[in-house]
């Protein structure tokens, strides 16, 4: 028993596997590329992150503000190094209440701020303008004790 052909068809047996894979094609890229983008944002979060709250604690126990700025600035590079993320660097503020000229005087709060950047990887120079990187930030704030310990006479203070 034959099958009676159809009239007007013209040989496109097959064709909607073939645009079917085209579509998944043109789909698949531009999605994979906005995964590997967030992915990339988010890695670099989680390190800003991480960077600034060790970097509040190592500037808390520092002896002095010159001390802590030095210590918190090495530490957020050793930590965004640690996570793997090569080639950010972090821009260090720091701020305290009630005491803005003296960190390490009892009850103050020491607020430190992480700024940094992603760059969003295969980005194509005609979607970046001219910017390709994303900015981020993170903060940290960590109060001093009421009672602070003063340094005796022997180790370095008056």
């Amino acid at each position: 028993m034959s099958h009676p052909s159809r009239a007007g068809a013209s040989g496109e047996s097959g064709s909607a596997l073939v645009e079917f894979c085209w579509v998944g094609l043109i789909l698949f890229i531009p999605i994979t590329w906005i995964v590997l983008s967030v992915f990339e944002v988010q890695r670099g979060a989680f390190a800003l992150n991480g960077a600034a709250r060790a970097a509040a604690r190592a500037y808390a126990l520092a002896p002095d503000d010159s001390v802590g700025a030095a210590r918190a600035q090495a530490v957020v590079e050793q930590t965004l190094l640690d996570q793997g993320v090569m080639g950010q660097s972090g821009k260090v503020s720091i701020s305290c209440e009630p005491f803005p000229d003296n960190c390490h005087t009892g009850t103050s709060v020491i607020t430190l701020r992480v700024e940094s950047g992603v760059t969003i990887p295969f980005l194509p120079e005609v979607l970046a303008q001219g910017r390709r990187s994303f900015r981020l930030t993170a903060t940290h704030t960590v109060p001093i004790g009421q009672f602070v310990a003063i340094p005796e006479a022997g180790e370095g203070g008056p």
